[in-house]
C-alpha cells in the first residue's frame, strides 16, 4: 500500500485486540508502519496481553470491560510512563468505534456483545472491517440499514466472505444480475470423517483441535459442529443481499479455495490462498489496493489435490438451521445465535455433551418465536437475545451431561 508524503497514516481501532484476529491485525499493521497507526485497543480478559500490546503500540486509548480491570491496567500503564488513556465499559467501546479521529475499525469481538460497537462504527461512517459474525446474524436488517444510513464502508474479514467479496463485481448494483449463486467452503472441522454415533463422547480439547486454522475455543467448537458455517450463511445473506436459496455450502478439507461465486453464464470465480487470516485482514485494511499480508505464498507444486464433499446433515445438523432461521420470522437468527453461545459455553464447561449443542439450538428456534417488533431496535434485539439465552439455559439444565 503506497503512501505519499501528503497522506497521513490511517488510524485503526481494534475491538478485540487480544484475540486471534486482533493479534493478526497487529501483525499486518507491523508490516506497514508508514500506512497505519494503532489508535485504540480493547480487550476482555487477557489483561497481560493487552498491556503488552499497549507497551508495543502506544495507542491513544485502551478499553476494558469494567472499572476494576481499568484500574489495574491504568496503574501498569502509568507506572510504565505510557501516554495511553484507559477506559472502561461497553459504552467506551462504542465511543472508540465512532471516534472522529478513527478511520478504520476492526470488529473482532466474539459474540453478540460486539453488536453495539459495530453499530456505532456503522452509524459514524467508518470503514468497518467485520470479523464479528453476530453483527449481521443478530442485527440483520437493522445493521445493514445503519451501514447504509451512516455511509460506512463494510468489508468482510471472515475468509469465506472476504473471498466472495474479492470475486464479486466491484459495483454492488451488479451483484444480483451477474451472480447465480455463491458457494461457501467449509473445512469440515476435526470430525469430518468421524462416526456420527460417537460424537456424544467428544471432549472440548478434541473439538478445539482444528486441522487447518488456529482459532479461539468458541469458534473452534462452532467449526466442529459447523454452526460457524450456519452463521456464515446468515451473514452472507445480508452482506451480499442474496436470498437463502442462492447460498450454498460445500466441504473442502484443504481450505485452499476459500469460497466461490458462480456467475449467470456458468463461470466459477474462486479465491485461493493459504489458510491464514492475515490475508483477508490485509485486503480489508488496504482495499481497493493490495499490500503485503505476511502470508506464506501458495505453492501449487505441494498441492496434491483439491477435494469437495457434501455437508452431511447427519454429522452436521446445525448447518441446516441457518436456512430455517432465515426463512422464519425476523429475529430468529438472533435466537439461533444466542442459543448456540449458551450451548457452546455449557459444552466447554463440561455441562453438556457435544451432540447436545444442536438439540439446544434446534429447540430454541422452535420455542422462542420473535414478535414483529423484536428486530426493530437494538434494545428489542437485546431483549430477544436475553429470552433466547434463558430458554437455552433451561434446556441445557434439563439435558445435562446425559445428552
Amino acid at each position: 500500500m503506497a503512501m505519499t508524503s501528503s497522506t497521513r497514516r490511517q488510524r485503526v481501532c481494534i475491538l478485540g485486540s487480544t484475540g486471534s484476529v486482533g493479534t493478526s491485525t497487529l501483525d499486518v499493521i507491523a508490516l506497514h508502519p508508514d500506512a497505519f497507526e494503532v489508535f485504540a485497543l480493547t480487550g476482555q480478559r487477557r489483561l497481560d496481553d493487552l498491556f503488552a500490546q499497549v507497551v508495543r503500540w502506544r495507542p491513544r486509548f485502551a478499553a476494558v470491560p469494567d472499572a476494576a480491570a481499568a484500574n489495574a491496567l491504568r496503574a501498569r500503564v502509568n507506572a510504565a510512563g505510557l501516554p495511553t488513556e484507559v477506559l472502561a465499559g461497553a459504552r467506551a467501546l462504542e465511543e472508540l468505534a465512532a471516534h472522529p479521529e478513527v478511520d478504520q475499525v476492526m470488529a473482532a469481538i466474539v459474540g453478540a456483545a460486539g453488536l453495539p460497537s459495530c453499530l456505532a462504527a456503522a452509524r459514524a461512517g467508518k470503514r468497518l472491517l467485520l470479523a464479528n459474525k453476530e453483527a449481521l446474524v443478530v442485527g440483520g436488517q437493522l445493521f445493514v440499514d445503519a451501514v447504509r444510513e451512516g455511509g460506512a464502508t463494510l468489508i468482510p474479514i471472515d475468509s469465506e466472505h472476504s473471498a466472495i467479496f474479492q470475486c464479486l463485481p466491484t459495483d454492488p448494483a451488479a451483484w444480483n444480475d451477474s451472480v447465480d449463486h455463491i458457494v461457501l467452503t467449509a473445512s469440515g472441522g476435526p470430525f469430518r470423517q468421524r462416526d456420527p454415533a460417537t460424537l456424544g463422547d467428544v471432549t472440548p480439547d478434541q473439538a478445539c483441535a482444528h486441522p487447518n486454522w488456529v482459532m479461539g475455543r468458541k469458534i473452534s467448537v462452532d467449526s466442529a459442529t459447523m454452526m460457524n458455517k450456519a452463521l456464515e450463511v446468515i451473514e452472507a445473506r445480508w452482506l451480499f443481499d442474496l436470498p437463502p436459496e442462492r447460498i450454498k455450502v460445500v466441504i473442502h478439507p484443504q481450505s485452499i479455495i476459500h469460497s466461490m461465486v458462480v456467475a449467470r453464464d456458468g463461470a466459477v470465480l474462486a479465491q485461493l490462498g493459504t489458510p491464514d487470516m492475515k490475508g483477508p485482514i490485509a485486503f480489508g485494511l488496504s482495499w481497493p489496493a493490495r499490500m503485503d499480508s505476511g502470508c506464506a505464498p501458495l505453492d501449487f507444486m505441494k498441492m496434491n489435490a483439491l477435494t469437495f464433499e457434501e455437508a452431511d446433515a447427519v454429522r452436521f445438523p446445525g448447518l441446516h438451521l441457518s436456512w430455517d432461521a432465515l426463512r422464519a420470522a425476523p429475529g430468529s437468527t438472533a435466537v439461533l445465535n444466542a442459543a448456540n453461545e449458551v450451548a457452546v459455553e455449557a459444552f466447554l464447561d463440561g455441562r453438556l455433551r457435544f451432540d447436545g449443542i444442536h438439540r439446544v439450538n434446534a429447540q430454541a428456534l422452535e420455542r422462542v418465536l420473535p414478535a414483529p417488533s423484536d428486530a426493530n431496535s437494538i434494545e428489542a434485539l437485546v431483549a430477544l437475545d436475553a429470552r433466547a439465552r434463558e430458554a437455552a439455559r433451561a434446556h441445557v439444565h434439563s439435558l445435562g451431561k446425559g445428552a
